[in-house]
C-alpha cells in the first residue's frame, strides 16, 4: 500500500528494529522522522540514506525518551505525526531483590512512559488530520514472562495495556492503536552477542542459536527487522482499519506454547 502524504515518527530508530521499520515506512512512501538520544553526524547520515534510498523526506530529531518534555517535544518538532511507532527501549537483567532502582526507573521511563507522552502529543495531530495509526512495539514479554526481567516485562505488559486504552479512546475515530509483540529479532545488537554466547557455551553458531538464544522460539528462526516493518506497514493499511486494541505476535510461535 502507499503511505504517501503520511508522516511516521519512530522512536529509538537509529538502529535495529526501529531503523528497519523506518525503511519499510519510507519504502511505502511515508515521510519519516527517526530518533535517538544522541546527536551525531552518523545519526543525520542515516536519515539522508533513507531519503536517498526511498525518495522520501527523512529527518533525524534528537530526543531523550527518558524525559517527558523531550518525548512531547519530539512530536511537536516533527510538525506532523500521522503514524506513531513507539519503539524506544532498553533492557537490564537481574533478580528482583538485586535489581538496581535506577535501572527500574530508566526502563519504565523509556519503555513505557515515553509511549504515553508521545501518544498524548500525537493524538491531537491525528484528530486534526482525520486519520492516525499508533503502533507500539511491545514484545513476547508483553504477553508472557521470564525470570530476572521484572522491569522490562512490567513495561511491556504496560505497553499492551496502554495500547488497549488508546484504542478504546479512539474507537469512534479513524485512528487505530495496536501492539506488535516480537520474539527474538536478528538485529545488529543480537548478532554481536552470538560470538560471546558461542564461547560461553562452547557451541557452534547454529547450535547456540537454536538451543540457547532461540530456546523459547519454536520456529528456531529469528524474525527480521524487515518483517517488523512489514507488519507495521500492514497495520497502517486500509485492510487493518478495523484492527485496533490488539496485539500481533511475530515470535515464531513463542506465545503459542
Amino acid at each position: 500500500m502507499s503511505l504517501s502524504g503520511k508522516t511516521a515518527v519512530i522512536t529509538g530508530s537509529n538502529s535495529g528494529i526501529g531503523l528497519g521499520i523506518a525503511h519499510e515506512m519510507a519504502r511505502a512512501g511515508a515521510s519519516v522522522i527517526i530518533n535517538s538520544f544522541s546527536d551525531r553526524d552518523e545519526d543525520h547520515a542515516i536519515a539522508a540514506e533513507i531519503t536517498a534510498k526511498h525518495g522520501v523526506e527523512a529527518r533525524y530529531i534528537k530526543a531523550d525518551m527518558s524525559k517527558p518534555d523531550e518525548c512531547r517535544a519530539l512530536i511537536e518538532q516533527a510538525g506532523a505525526c500521522d503514524i506513531l511507532i513507539n519503539n524506544a527501549g532498553i533492557q537490564h537483567v537481574a533478580p528482583i531483590d538485586e535489581f538496581p532502582a535506577e535501572k527500574w526507573d530508566a526502563i519504565i521511563a523509556i519503555n513505557l512512559s515515553s509511549a504515553f507522552h508521545t501518544t498524548a502529543a500525537a493524538l491531537p495531530m491525528m484528530r486534526k488530520a482525520g486519520w492516525g495509526r499508533v503502533v507500539n512495539i511491545a514484545s513476547a514479554h508483553g504477553l508472557t514472562a521470564s525470570p530476572f526481567k521484572s522491569a522490562y516485562i512490567a513495561a511491556k505488559h504496560g505497553i499492551v495495556g496502554l495500547t488497549k486504552t488508546t484504542a478504546l479512546e479512539t474507537a469512534r475515530e479513524p485512528i487505530t492503536a495496536n501492539a506488535i509483540c516480537p520474539g527474538y529479532v536478528l538485529t545488529p545488537l543480537v548478532e554481536a552477542q552470538i560470538p560471546d554466547t558461542m564461547e560461553k557455551y562452547n557451541m557452534g553458531r547454529d547450535e547456540v542459536v537454536e538451543k540457547v538464544m532461540l530456546e523459547r522460539q519454536p520456529s528456531k528462526e529469528f524474525a527480521t527487522v524487515e518483517q517488523m516493518g512489514g507488519t507495521a506497514v500492514f497495520l497502517c493499511s486500509d485492510a487493518a482499519a478495523q484492527i485496533t486494541g490488539t496485539t500481533i505476535s511475530v515470535d515464531g510461535g513463542w506465545t503459542a506454547l
